[in-house]
């Protein structure tokens, strides 16, 4: 069957509500064990709502969404293909986004992985929705890139504030207090990390949905002229918070999940 023809909501789809006990006993489990990152899968189902639903329901319904479902095109493959970008420019969003992955050794096949790791295919609803949430995990790294956020902790946690502004899924904004609250029991910084998070937050709301986009057309936009396109401010309390860490002599804080999605 053809992705298009899929029914938008599987009869099986349920939207739970907020399960506080839940997802504070999986962010406990992401704090004691950094890398296991399925937990992030689990609070982010775990504290789905419905405004998160429907943003992508309207999104499936526009011009562009039902675009992007007749050309069907899978994102981690494309972004880890890197030959296909080879003939963008230095400063392309394409070349910028390799960079980033090598340096972090990071695939985009491995992030999907990391949420089979919580549900395999098989147990996945075949709908819609579970495409539109699936296009939030695969253009993560990508945010990652647009908005100039790093994967240290803060970086994690600030981009997590920009991220539920643009997909209302309240278990990201839970993971990403939390996060600065565990890294500022753990280290004591002056450093304002809730002022960060909320930056990211501000940051967010301004922004177009970067998950709307059409990664294949982004990709070979020059990344200066795609974040003022696209309305992605500069994260500064950010960098002002890097900078304290760094004079403390606490480098790049990396206290938490490097792939909190």
């Amino acid at each position: 069957m053809a992705l298009i023809d899929l029914p938008l909501v599987h009869p099986e789809r349920k939207t739970v509500g907020f399960r506080p006990l839940k997802t504070w006993g999986h962010f406990r489990k992401l704090v004691a064990d950094k890398e296991d990152t399925a937990q992030v899968f689990h609070i982010i189902e775990a504290t789905k709502s419905r405004k998160s639903h429907q943003q992508g329901w309207d999104f499936m319904g526009s011009e562009l969404g039902q675009r992007l479902l007749r050309e069907d095109v899978d994102i981690p493959t494309i972004l880890d293909d890197h030959d296909r970008w080879a003939d963008c420019g230095p400063n392309s969003v394409a070349q910028h986004y390799i960079r980033f992955m090598k340096r972090e050794g990071l695939s985009a096949a491995g992030l999907v992985a990391e949420s089979h790791r919580w549900m395999p295919p098989e147990k996945r609803l075949p709908d819609l929705t579970e495409w539109y949430f699936e296009r939030l995990r695969d253009t993560h790294d990508l945010f990652h890139v647009l908005t100039s956020y790093g994967r240290d902790a803060l970086g994690e946690q600030a981009l997590l504030g920009f991220s539920y502004e643009q997909n209302h899924n309240p278990g990201v904004l839970f993971i990403a207090y939390a996060g600065a609250r565990e890294i500022k029991k753990a280290i004591g910084t002056k450093a304002p990390l809730y002022a960060a998070v909320k930056e990211g937050r501000e940051l967010g709301r301004a922004a177009d949905k970067l998950a709307h986009m059409d990664v294949e057309a982004v990709m070979r936009e020059d990344i200066d002229e795609a974040r003022a396109r696209l309305n992605i401010g500069e994260p500064v309390i950010y960098r002002e918070c890097l900078a304290i860490l760094e004079a403390e002599g606490h480098g790049c804080c990396d206290l938490l999940a490097p792939q909190a999605a």
